[in-house]
């Protein structure tokens, strides 16, 4: 069944090229191709990933050669897959939710101009996730990380007659572009030191030729940090999440959930040898991770677009898997970004329903009351958002995000700071959260939804709320029931964290630190919020209230920075050499050559006698010059 594996990505590619053969086929079999084909490619994942852990390969690794890419000199790169737990947990997860934000596409692009074109880029997106996390090597995997970095302004963009969705699509191109130029960098410098670009003996190599801390690869390892920074929203190169909101709600969940911003992440985790090696770099990951999930939850806090609250949502979660990460538990990072792929495209899908059936309306405060007349979303919605605030024991993201702020706390690489900026993170989560469920579905009913759910759309709802819950209780801390399921599966891939001073009574401490943080946010929501919001008008409309809200609401003020430092000096210079001064040097070689074709038609007079002399002159001077030499 192994074998097999090549089907995965194959077939969501197929249904690519058929959907865009096809362009003018009708909807309902564009619909078919498309879910189809993304359907298929998770049962055939599933039945991988079955014989995968009942059966292991030798070394808990299987590597299928597809053909050989190209021969350069020594550099005989393959187009080869790789399967060791890593790369099962995310195939798995990439194709179970890529199908149901498929499934739920189906009816919630219906009416929708390129309903076709939309199943064949998000085919394409699938298809190159899944090249990317399968690869063998490290140019097959840039391939697809190239892929949906294409594909994520393709779907940004998607509806491109409005210039605000075409401006953010390419914000997000040009952002992630800047990572992307580092990593190409630090692909070619693990080629020219290692002479190799197999992950697996990129890592043997690097591990035997460069000892902990040497320059190169701190270098190496840095480059690859500027490739998972941008595909992964990080600071400093965050700024185009929020803004890819432009693109259709199942978008939003692909991208959020389980594909392009989970890339970065998959990166470090894959090549965790080279930032084992750098220990700045791998300080640093952990820093920006603790950073950027609490800067990302404060700006949530203040968002008024539903869709805005879950994208800068994303990036505080992705921050706390750069924070497990940077601290050497490479496992929970994976665990984290496995339970977020669950509750995140729950509550992106939960949000598209509600503003579907609200007209196309983003604004929380535009709604309200939509628990009893939306049943389904609301109690859906809500799991996913327990899940996301870690409510304790019941939900997957209690158990993901405890892990994270137990190995912060107890590694050799954490500190007390890193986990306190992740207990401070959960607190912040929760208070967000619950803002956005209490306005969206209690208080009163502003609006009267147009339309229900209905299956299409209500049974992704259902299978992503199950999966909220139950995908935790794979992994249960000693207090809590001491099962390993997932990191003993994990284990031959990514070492486990080195715990430096951990004990079940801290473990029990740490847990009941953790589980009030995330209890208390969403009690003060429900106060903030839902019993007292004229506290809060009254605290954004002082002078101070309203500085700090607005400055938030802008994300920190980054893209006003990256405006005045980069893109206004950039568009001026292009302005003052809007003639390209370049083209100056062609330009006048261009005028020469017309000149000289105007002097050289004076000659054609059309007189025969004139045409002879001129002959018989230029015979002359040629003779002259060949006796004179």
């Amino acid at each position: 069944m192994l074998k097999a594996l090549w089907l995965v990505p194959a077939l969501p590619l197929a249904g690519f090229l058929a959907l865009v053969i096809g362009a003018r086929m009708p909807r309902k079999a564009g619909a078919w191709i498309g879910v189809g084909s993304v359907g298929a490619a998770m049962v055939v994942a599933l039945m991988v990933a079955v014989r995968f852990v009942a059966a292991p390969p030798p070394g808990h690794a299987f590597t299928q050669v597809l053909w050989q890419w190209a021969r350069v000199g020594d550099f005989e790169p393959r187009v080869a897959l790789y399967l060791d737990p890593l790369a099962v947990i995310m195939m798995a997860v990439v194709t179970v939710v890529g199908f149901l934000i498929h499934l739920y596409s189906a009816r919630f692009m219906q009416g929708q101009e390129g309903y076709n074109r939309f199943f064949a880029c998000m085919n394409l997106f699938v298809a190159s996730m899944l090249i990317l996390v399968l690869a063998d090597n490290l140019l097959l995997l840039y391939l697809g990380w190239e892929g949906v970095g294409l594909c994520s302004y393709l779907l940004i963009g998607f509806w491109y007659k409005d210039p605000v969705n075409a401006r953010a699509a390419i914000k997000a191109f040009v952002v992630t572009r800047v990572g992307d130029a580092a990593m190409a960098v630090g692909l070619l410098l693990l080629f020219v030191s290692l002479g190799t670009l197999e992950i697996q003996a990129v890592m043997q190599k690097a591990s035997d030729q460069w000892p902990a801390g040497s320059g190169m690869a701190i270098a190496a390892a840095a480059l690859l940090l500027g490739g998972a920074v941008g595909k992964s929203a990080q600071l400093p190169l965050q700024t185009w999440l929020p803004d890819a909101m432009a693109g259709p709600t199942p978008v939003s969940a692909l991208i959020h959930a389980a594909t392009m911003v989970t890339a970065g992440v998959y990166l470090i985790a894959r090549t965790h040898v080279l930032f084992a090696l750098a220990p700045p770099v791998q300080l640093a990951v952990a820093v920006i991770g603790a950073v950027t999930l609490l800067l990302a939850g404060f700006s949530a806090l203040t968002q008024w677009d539903i869709k805005r609250v879950l994208a800068y949502s994303t990036i505080s979660q992705i921050g706390y898997m750069f924070l497990a990460l940077g601290v050497g538990a490479w496992g929970a990072a994976i665990f984290h970004f496995m339970t977020h792929a669950f509750f995140k495209s729950l509550l992106f899908l939960g949000a598209g329903v509600v503003i579907l059936a609200m007209d196309r309306e983003h604004d929380m405060f535009k709604m309200g009351g939509l628990r009893r007349k939306m049943p389904l979303v609301f109690w859906t919605f809500l799991i996913g958002a327990c899940s996301l605030a870690a409510v304790p024991l019941a939900t997957a993201g209690f158990y993901s995000k405890d892990l994270i702020l137990y190995d912060a706390w107890a590694s050799e690489q954490g500190g007390l700071w890193l986990w306190a900026a992740g207990v401070v993170g959960a607190f912040v989560t929760a208070l967000y959260t619950f803002r956005m469920v209490f306005l969206t579905f209690f208080g009163r009913l502003k609006t009267e939804p147009r339309i229900a759910a209905g299956a299409a759309m209500g049974v992704p709802l259902a299978i992503l709320a199950f999966f909220a819950v139950a995908a935790g209780f794979v992994e249960l801390p000693e207090t809590l029931g001491d099962l390993h399921v997932f990191s003993d599966f994990v284990k031959p891939a990514l070492p486990a964290a080195e715990v430096a001073h951990g004990a079940t009574s801290v473990e029990a401490a740490l847990q009941l630190v953790a589980g009030a943080a995330s209890l208390l946010g969403i009690l003060a929501a429900w106060w903030l919020f839902l019993l007292r919001p004229a506290m809060v008008e009254g605290m954004v409309g002082k002078r101070l209230g309203a500085a700090v809200h607005r400055f938030w609401c802008a994300g920190w003020g980054f893209d006003w920075l990256y405006g005045r430092l980069f893109v206004k000096p950039l568009v001026g210079l292009a302005r003052i050499n809007k003639a390209d001064f370049i083209d100056f040097f062609y330009g006048g070689i261009a005028a020469m050559s017309e000149w000289l074709h105007r002097a050289l038609r004076l000659t054609q007079t059309g007189r025969v006698r004139w045409y002879a002399a001129g002959v018989a002159f230029g015979a002359v001077v040629a003779l002259a010059i060949v006796e004179l030499l």
